[in-house]
């Protein structure tokens, strides 16, 4: 039933048509840009329009708001702010890697700054926007009514240039959005060129010509390994840096990411310094300038600027992923994504069609100018005969008619000679009629030799690339990495330091900077180093980096794992955190052994117990050791497992006891066993008596350093130490009296050990050098190291 002139429609189904016309409007009308000259509708038709008002790249300015008003008046009829941005954006050297529109006057900034309104600023194209341009009035390309169908515009340009990788492109249409980033123009030129001559050519081909993206605020690409996969599927990621360098106490830096606005950004690192989530930052100014970029950030004096800025480029936009989905119109109306590939391949075919339709629009001029030429040439060689006929002709049609008869002559022919001048009959101008004529000849023949020789039409191309490459081509601006970087671990925001860590028998653990710790001559009271509770003594004091892996073992057989930097860092004389916070161990479980492990640790783990029960295990057998910990070794009821190190596999244990005994015995007399193995005896030790130390001889040229709980220490040759059959009593390795008290620790010195650190059961620590501590023979008591309080006692020992 109709109403009037009204057909009634569903309204679902007239929804469905409205949206489905709107999406397409927006596809291909608006939002993304055609695979052919890489343009979307409005930059287009700014170009046509610049070009139809005569701004050339040598010519004079005129105001953008002319522009404007052409492009909106004749091409383009929406908002003028909309048309004025991509003008402005066209004409940025941070927003396009190659400008297409040279400005003059304010046209905004990195900083995010606007542009000045348009009546204010000037424009003209730029030289490679004529390359966009050039041989369009050669029906190169088709051209279709403008909105109003008052003119005409063109519906592709004929371009020289490969724009759509060139300068990118970013576009959101509906259901769908492209972006592609920009790239160096000799790259892609040579990429073409290859392509040209080797149609099967690989992505792998292409990309040993196109690094990577080349953006026009420069910058440092990472990920770039996996870059054939991105160009081969037309969609992935990678990872921009901004490019910068520390000098001292400084962070400059000269690039950012593209599309990162330098003010928010610096405003960004302001914040964060602000908020105190980056600590070390004292202060930032913006030296930035017409020669480029420079952001300075000064560091405080004692920080780690590697650490600041791994910080900053995992909390600002100096890091920032660019994700790749290369979409774009097919043919001016399907979208699709495409392969790096197809789109070299699209423009190619593209610039094939122009130079295919230039030719054959300059074979009709030179053949229509060739036609007039040969009766121009045949009326000068019978002159005198046509003069006589025009002379006896009654008027012009019966001149022109007389002269197609008697010559043979086309009707265009016979005009050409009655429009000729009389100077043209003087000698030098036939001759030059002459010349002419043969090069049109010349002309003629080798534009039909293009037209049918697909060889030569390539050869065409290739040679108007280089002539591009040759003109504009530039260094690259972006380094490409091939490394992956991705999102940050942990410790590369934490400085790589040296770090003491102390653990408690009570179980609260720290890390101290062992810069505390000043030196101190041997035999000193030390200061305070650690304020613990009643009854509590540190019972681990070691050195380690605070990017090791720390394996903690307990007094149960068990092993933990965590990292150095997860330890909180507290000061000198704290107490620290429960080490409950950090391991899950039992209640009655504690930590007797801490082993740090570096990120290329090879070997194994060499684990002894009180009762002087040793095994050897791999040590990638401990690599990934899970939250809840994993067994490392059977303890027998009675026993505890007391120290663990790491060995090489061709070494030698050495085994320190209470009562100053110790036995020496290579490392291969303990065969490799697996985590839950019970161990076999290191010592054979008396009733009152326990193993107090291990250490990992690697050079017997070393010393051996042992200390006892009253403070007094010495040094001994390891050759002073025999090798025997593990299993037995050993040597005697100390003096053992009244005044020195038990032997509470021994250490393998290496060459480097400089000083020791003392902790004693009230806290107090000193640290002195090792070469002040005398070297003497086995059976001596030693020297004081460390002058202790009446009720105060020795509780760990480290050296650095």
């Amino acid at each position: 039933m109709e109403i009037g002139h009204v057909k009634p429609k569903k309204i679902i189904t007239e929804m469905q048509e409205s949206y489905l016309d709107y999406a397409m409007s927006v596809i291909v009308s608006r939002a993304l840009p055609d695979v052919r000259d890489g343009l979307k509708p409005v930059h287009r038709r700014i170009l046509y329009a610049m070009h139809r008002l005569g701004l050339k790249s040598g010519g004079k300015f005129r105001k953008c708001a002319t522009v404007v008003g052409e492009t909106i008046g004749k091409y383009h009829p929406h908002g003028d702010l909309a048309i004025y941005d991509a003008l402005v954006r066209m004409a940025q050297n941070f927003s396009v890697r190659y400008l297409l529109v040279t400005p003059q006057g304010n046209f905004g900034s990195i900083d995010g700054d606007r542009q000045a309104a348009m009546r204010y600023t000037e424009c003209k194209m730029a030289p490679l926007a004529e390359e966009i341009l050039r041989d369009i009035e050669k029906n190169t390309v088709d051209f279709a009514d403008n909105y109003d169908a008052s003119r005409q515009e063109p519906k592709i340009m004929p371009s020289r240039v490969p724009q759509l990788l060139l300068n990118g492109s970013t576009g959101i249409a509906v259901g769908m959005a492209t972006n592609i980033p920009p790239h160096n123009l000799g790259e892609i030129v040579s990429a073409l060129i290859l392509l040209l001559s080797k149609p099967g050519s690989s992505i792998q081909d292409l990309v040993k010509f196109i690094k990577g993206p080349d953006f026009p605020t420069g910058g440092i690409i990472y990920n770039a390994k996996n870059i054939h996969e991105i160009y081969a599927s037309g969609h992935g990621k990678i990872v921009m840096r901004a490019k910068t360098n520390i000098e001292k106490t400084k962070i400059i830096i000269s690039e950012i990411p593209y599309q990162t606005n330098k003010a928010n950004l610096v405003a960004k690192i302001a914040d964060l310094v602000k908020n105190k989530r980056i600590q070390d930052i004292k202060n930032i100014r913006d030296e930035s300038d017409r020669d480029g970029i420079r952001v300075v950030i000064e560091l405080k004096k004692d920080s780690y600027p590697q650490k600041v800025l791994n910080q900053l480029f995992k909390l600002t936009d100096l890091q920032k992923s660019f994700h790749f989905n290369m979409l774009a119109l097919i043919d001016g109306i399907q979208p699709r994504v495409l392969s790096l590939k197809e789109i070299l391949q699209e423009f190619l075919s593209h610039r094939n069609k122009v130079v295919v339709r230039r030719t054959e629009f300059e074979l009709k001029i030179a053949q229509d100018r060739l036609h007039i030429l040969q009766g121009l040439s045949k009326a000068l060689d019978h002159i005198n005969e046509v003069i006589k006929l025009i002379k006896q002709s009654a008027d012009k049609n019966k001149a022109k008619t007389g002269l197609m008869k008697k010559f043979n002559l086309s009707d265009k022919q016979a005009d050409a000679i009655l429009e000729m001048r009389l100077q043209t009959l003087a000698g030098l101008e036939r001759k030059k009629i002459k010349q002419e004529l043969e090069e049109k000849k010349k002309l003629v023949i080798k534009l039909k030799a293009i037209l049918s020789d697909p060889k030569k039409q390539k050869q065409i191309i290739k040679q108007e690339l280089l002539d591009l490459k040759n003109k504009y081509g530039d260094e690259r601006r972006t380094k490409v990495f091939k490394g992956q970087v991705g999102e940050f671990r942990q410790e590369d925001l934490v400085a790589k330091e040296d770090t003491i860590i102390t653990i408690t028998q009570g179980g609260y653990i720290k890390r101290v900077n062992p810069k505390i710790y000043r030196v101190q001559r041997r035999g000193g009271k030390g200061i305070t180093g650690i304020s613990t509770r009643s009854g509590d003594i540190v019972t681990h004091f070691f050195l380690t980096n605070t990017h090791s892996n720390l394996l903690f073992f307990t007094n149960q057989g068990r092993v933990f794992q965590t990292k150095a930097y997860e330890i909180p860092e507290a000061s000198r004389t704290a107490r620290g955190q429960a080490i409950f916070n950090f391991l899950e161990l039992s209640s009655e479980e504690k930590v007797t052994a801490v082993l740090p492990v570096d990120e290329n640790a090879k070997g194994f783990i060499v684990m002894n117990t009180k009762n002087g029960i040793i095994k050897r295990v791999k040590l990638k057998d401990f690599e990934n050791v899970r939250k809840s910990g994993l067994i490392a070794i059977k303890i027998k009821s009675g026993d505890a497992l007391e120290f663990v190190k790491i060995s090489s596999g061709n070494e030698s244990i050495i085994l320190t006891t209470a009562n100053g005994l110790a036995i020496h015995f290579n490392e291969v007399d303990v065969r490799v066993m697996g985590r839950t193995a019970a161990g076999v005896c290191g010592i054979k030790l008396n009733k009152d008596d326990h193993v107090v130390s291990m250490g990992v001889v690697n050079n017997e040229n070393l010393n051996l350093l042992v200390i006892s709980e009253h403070g007094y220490g010495k040094q001994t040759p390891l050759k002073a130490y025999k090798i025997q059959k593990r299993g037995g009593k050993g040597l005697k390795t100390a003096q053992i009296t009244n005044k020195t008290g038990l032997l509470i620790h021994s250490f393998v010195l290496n060459k480097e050990a400089s000083d020791l650190i003392a902790i004693s059961e009230n806290g107090q620590v000193i640290r002195t050098k090792i070469k002040t501590i005398s070297q003497m023979g086995r059976a001596t008591q030693g020297v004081r190291v460390m002058k202790l309080g009446e009720e105060d006692k020795v509780a760990s020992v480290t050296y650095v």
